[in-house]
């Protein structure tokens, strides 16, 4: 890992621009701080122009630079090769369009000294406290050779792929082995490994990251919410909602509407 120097500020953006006191403002410099002490990943804020306004060590050593003040006001064109910073773009821009997490995103990142590897990686979008979008925030889990090769990568892949496309299907452990091309032994330990849950408890996470966005978006009737994301009913919705966020759909949408997604949604 590059040694960042002693001075580098994790806060501090030498442009010092609009946008970028935007969303440092909206940042808590705790969690910032905090995001220096995760050896195994990478950590940035972006504002809306797509500038980088702070970044963790990690970050900084899968770039071309070696000092975090190299890095901070500059967008990810200047800092990775053409293939990931276009990557980073058209997710960094979905976000931002539509105002909907990313999570759970599978992908290969240089690592410091030319070799790749897969990363999980989620980003968020960060309002202020009158609701204005001001940026996100992105994080990317290091899943580390041996954990996570390309064969496991591959077999989750398409396990979430076809997930998504049926999230009201009763997905058993032999068919959610079958989606991925593997056996139900192999599933469990893959999914258990890099996502830190059971397959069926991937497949909740799923339907419920669904009804969030729907929720958040406007789209139907509470009960359609539910149906769209693959529940039984209204009731079994809403119970599980409430168990995995604290809070009934109602109370998400209410909450959402009026604040747009807060700091208690950073964290994937």
């Amino acid at each position: 890992m590059a040694r960042l120097r002693d001075n580098d500020d994790p806060l501090r953006h030498p442009a010092g621009t609009a946008t970028a006191d935007a969303l440092l403002a909206a940042l808590s410099p705790a969690m910032v701080a905090l995001m220096d002490e995760l050896p195994d990943t990478m950590f940035c804020a972006k504002d809306v122009t797509g500038r980088y306004v702070a970044v963790n060590p990690v970050f900084v050593a899968r770039t071309t630079e070696r000092s975090r003040r190299a890095v901070v006001g500059r967008r990810a064109g200047d800092l990775f090769v053409p293939q990931l910073a276009e990557r980073y773009e058209q997710q960094d821009a979905e976000v931002l369009r539509t105002g909907r997490p990313l999570r759970g995103e599978l992908e290969r990142i240089r690592r410091l000294g030319g070799t790749s590897g897969w990363f999980l990686t989620a980003k968020l979008p960060v309002h202020d406290g009158a609701g204005r979008l001001v940026g996100l925030v992105s994080v990317s889990h290091d899943l580390r050779a041996g954990a996570a090769d390309d064969a496991t990568m591959a077999s989750l892949s398409a396990l979430v792929a076809a997930v998504e496309a049926d999230l009201g299907a009763r997905w058993t452990t032999d068919l959610l082995a079958a989606a991925a091309g593997c056996t139900p032994s192999t599933i469990e330990r893959r999914v258990r490994r890099v996502y830190g849950v059971t397959p069926r408890q991937l497949v909740l996470r799923t339907r419920v990251d669904r009804a969030t966005r729907l929720l958040a978006a406007r789209e139907g009737t509470i009960a359609e919410v539910a149906a769209a994301s693959g529940f039984y009913d209204q009731p079994s919705f809403t119970r599980t909602f409430a168990r995995l966020t604290g809070e009934t759909p109602a109370q998400y949408r209410r909450r959402v509407a009026r604040h747009g997604v807060g700091r208690e949604d950073w964290c994937p």
